[in-house]
């Protein structure tokens, strides 16, 4: 027998506690292992539009939905008793005319019953050029359009009459690919080509249908895809993320979008797919820190659960863990030189030179984003560099003063028997590429946007320029560590071969539509590439962000508090909380929320390992690959982000609006962790850029 799940189970089953939660498993095992045993209580349901809908007693009030035909079972639904007939009630499984997917098809309902659940303080979800508001949006795109779109037969005459303000709350009943296509359709865009119905090809064979059902043939599979309920991405993929996943490239290649749009799930199936596509290689899965390749060791996992074998030809690390490996293996042992001694041995260097005025916050950006970045190793080399960015002019008798500390920098460091990363990378591309020493055929990079100019050196060593050997996943938008800097300067040409994901499965619309007022709908790289984020669109909707300011730190603290125990006591639970300050300076004012409150808590490290049962707590910088139903983003006062002490330590034009753009991109990454509510708080003045949240004023 066929046994699948559906995404819509997969989304009940979060929602139950988790002693549910437990029960439910065991019997889905028992389902998969013997379906037929009399020990399955099957219920046949009678008020139902699809008569192959049946009940599964769990317990004494919880109940599975299952759809049972001849070999095939599939698990729709769960939830307490009254609740899953319902959810049964109003729906049927079926085979979409046009398109040929199989679809679980919302029975529908009346405009007015269907607004009712619309969030009040919403903002339209959808604006279509020279539309009255109260006019149908999609009135000229005719049935027959829409069909081809997936959205069902019986809700074109809705879609057709909706209005900016129902459209949104009407795309929340469609099949995923139907609800994309009209939002798609009312902001102006067009969507994507729909695959034609091949004859035979069985309806969930469909790409469309294979974001939504998966076929589970072993427990190991099937134990992940139920444990991990929040990461369904690893288990469904959408067809655009599918057609990136499975495609040959003649060169690098590079998938981009803006946060919540599914890049990571995307380079964690290319990696397998590579794996599985060639038996006999190795694949490198590698990111910019030790904590997101835990991450991304731990989705793995889950994604291959099913295949031990293929996940022991991945190798999961940091560039650094890689590099100081490699580094070992092909050349010899090697200690990293930390920051904090590269700028003593700049201050001491400094000192040793008398006559000049250049401030150590200078020598220290000089030094990383151009001397170091990119390994000048001579007079003549630094003299000429055109030190991109940078936009303080340096004269030639200026620059040999700079040259005569780094010099000596450079010396003290090599005495100590210390290597800066750049120079590590640096060192083992070269050796790689000259002995054509890579350990792996091929490579794939996750944030992708905070390479280092070595880090890049070396990944193209490793890809060799083989076709496929390289693909990176990464937002320019989310840039908060490195310096911009032409790829195709160090042979990694991405022309072409780049592509923006559009769909955002992780954030609601209302608060991405806020986020996304931080960077602009054109984000564009050194060599030209552009991103359009003009079309992205939110599949769901939830309440707008909050926005507000306060006399003091007590009151915001207060507040926060407050705001989190009220969500608490609406059914969130506090590991589902995210709190972020811009630095360890603001984490008193988030964790004295908590204590108002006696609400649990724990403070994030570098290992970013969230508790059950208590609040998050962290600085924005380790945000990255975390995710919450709710976040409060708090002390975003004037003076606190941008950082001051950052503002005020430079002295280039080029650095300050690099201080800019990263803080702008830091608040970004942190409001967009949240998934359905999102709290901005900070103590009065604000910060600019959240008045460009809230629509105030000119992006700067």
């Amino acid at each position: 027998m066929l046994f699948r799940i559906a995404h819509s189970f997969s989304d009940s089953l979060a929602r139950l506690t988790s002693e549910e939660q437990k029960q439910v498993k065991l019997t889905v095992y028992d389902l998969q292992q013997d379906p037929s045993s009399p020990g399955h209580k099957f219920h046949k349901l009678s008020k139902t539009k699809d008569s192959r809908f049946w009940s599964v007693r769990v317990g004494a009030d919880i109940r599975l939905i299952v759809h049972r035909i001849a070999d095939n079972l599939l698990i729709c639904y769960v939830d307490h008793h009254d609740k899953a007939y319902d959810w049964a009630a109003r729906r049927r499984l079926a085979t979409h005319p046009t398109t040929g997917a199989a679809q679980i098809v919302e029975i529908r309902e009346t405009i007015e019953t269907i607004l009712v659940r619309k969030y009040v303080d919403a903002p339209a979800a959808v604006v279509r050029p020279q539309t009255n508001a109260k006019s149908p949006v999609l009135a000229a795109i005719t049935e027959e359009e829409l069909l081809t779109y997936g959205v069902p037969q019986e809700w074109i005459a809705d879609v057709r009459s909706a209005t900016e303000d129902e459209l949104l709350a009407i795309a929340e009943h469609l099949p995923a690919e139907a609800a994309e296509a009209v939002l798609e359709l009312a902001t102006g865009g067009k969507p994507r080509t729909p695959e034609p119905i091949v004859v035979g090809l069985s309806p969930f064979d469909h790409p469309d249908a294979q974001r939504r059902f998966r076929i589970f043939t072993d427990v190991a599979a099937l134990q992940a895809a139920l444990d991990y309920p929040w990461e369904q991405w690893t288990v469904f993929l959408h067809p655009d993320q599918r057609q990136l996943v499975d495609r040959t490239y003649a060169g690098p290649a590079r998938v981009t979008g803006s946060a919540g749009t599914g890049k990571t799930i995307v380079a964690l199936h290319r990696a397998a797919f590579l794996a599985r596509s060639n038996p006999d290689v190795r694949v490198l899965l590698t990111t910019f820190s030790d904590t997101l390749a835990n991450a991304l060791q731990t989705k793995l996992r889950r994604l291959l659960a099913g295949e031990p074998r293929l996940a022991e030809r991945i190798d999961v690390h940091s560039l650094d863990a890689i590099g100081l490996r490699l580094h070992k293996a092909l050349v010899g042992p090697v200690t990293f030189a930390t920051r904090s001694v590269v700028a003593d041995e700049l201050r001491a260097a400094s000192l040793s030179v008398p006559g000049h005025k250049f401030s150590q916050h200078f020598l220290r950006t000089e030094w990383e984003h151009v001397v170091d970045a990119w390994q000048l190793d001579s007079w003549e080399s630094y003299r000429d560099v055109a030190r991109l960015g940078r936009k303080t002019r340096l004269p030639e008798i200026q620059r040999a003063v700079l040259w005569e500390i780094f010099s000596k920098a450079r010396r003290a460091l090599s005495e100590h028997r210390l290597s800066t990363a750049s120079e590590v990378f640096t060192k083992l591309g070269a050796v790689i590429q000259n002995e054509h020493a890579t350990p792996f055929e091929f490579v794939v990079v996750d944030e992708s946007q905070d390479l280092s100019v070595a880090h890049l050196r070396f990944l193209a060593a490793l890809g060799g320029g083989r076709a496929d050997s390289l693909f990176f996943a990464g937002d320019l938008g989310q840039r908060i560590f490195q310096q911009p800097f032409s790829w195709k300067a160090l042979g990694v040409d991405i022309r072409g071969r780049s592509k923006t994901l559009r769909v955002n499965y992780r954030t609601s619309h209302q608060i991405r539509q806020q986020a996304d007022r931080l960077l602009g709908e054109i984000v564009s790289d050194v060599d030209g590439n552009v991103e359009d984020r003009s079309d992205t669109i939110s599949v769901f909707s939830g309440p707008s962000p909050h926005i507000q300011s306060f006399a003091n730190a007590a009151e915001e603290s207060v507040a926060v508090g407050v705001w989190i125990a009220d969500r608490v006591r609406d059914g969130m639970l506090p590991h589902e909380f995210g709190v972020f300050v811009r630095s360890d300076a603001e984490l008193a004012r988030a964790t004295a929320a908590m204590v108002t409150m006696k609400l649990p808590y724990c403070v994030l490290d570098q290992s970013v390992e969230t508790m059950h049962g208590k609040v998050s707590i962290s600085t924005m910088h380790l945000a990255k690959g975390l995710e919450f139903r709710a976040v409060v983003v708090m002390a975003c006062d004037d003076d606190v982000i941008p950082l001051q002490s950052r503002i005020e330590a430079v002295g280039d034009e080029g650095d300050l609006r690099e201080v800019y753009e990263t803080e702008r991109q830091l608040l970004y990454v942190a409001c967009t962790r949240a998934r359905d509510q999102l709290l901005v708080t900070n103590v009065a003045p604000g910060s600019e850029f959240v008045e460009d949240m809230r629509g105030v004023g000119a992006r700067g």
